[in-house]
């Protein structure tokens, strides 16, 4: 089996939760899907474990962050920029928040987040491929 991450998250309302996912461009895998968990994919090795409060907690008997907390930030590297921008506007549109942290271009990388509805926070991003694969310094992409 190759290797894959299955990130685990605690929703209020999985119904909103699944649109807002789906909406970024995450596919629903409806084998995994029911009315306590919905596994949402984003690529071959990246999948989304979306659960009601009550599944999740099923897995730990530690509690759910309380909103305006963060647990963890999760980063998705994304083509270019103008990526990273429209996965912002999508999110903002379909019930997210954009830019809970200031965007930040550091010529060879530029970021910004997103807040989903349950207040999980996720960072698209674009790192120039020359700098990503070592050919380039920062001073040489406009750092």
């Amino acid at each position: 089996m190759s290797r894959m991450i299955f990130v685990n998250l605690p929703v209020a309302d999985l119904p909103h939760a699944t649109r807002f996912y789906t909406a970024l461009g995450f596919a629903n895998n409806p084998q995994f899907t029911d009315e306590t968990a919905a596994c949402m994919v984003w690529s071959d090795a990246i999948y989304v474990m979306l659960l009601t409060h009550p599944k999740w907690q099923g897995f730990t008997t530690r509690p759910i962050c309380p909103q305006g907390s963060s647990e963890v930030s999760l980063a998705l590297a994304l083509d270019d920029r103008a990526e990273v921008d429209k996965l912002v506007e999508l999110g903002a549109a379909h019930g997210g928040t954009a830019d809970v942290n200031p965007p930040e271009d550091h010529g060879f990388m530029y970021q910004r987040t997103i807040l989903d509805p349950d207040g999980h926070v996720w960072e698209p991003f674009w790192m120039d491929p020359a700098f990503a694969g070592g050919e380039a310094k920062t001073e040489e992409v406009g750092q």
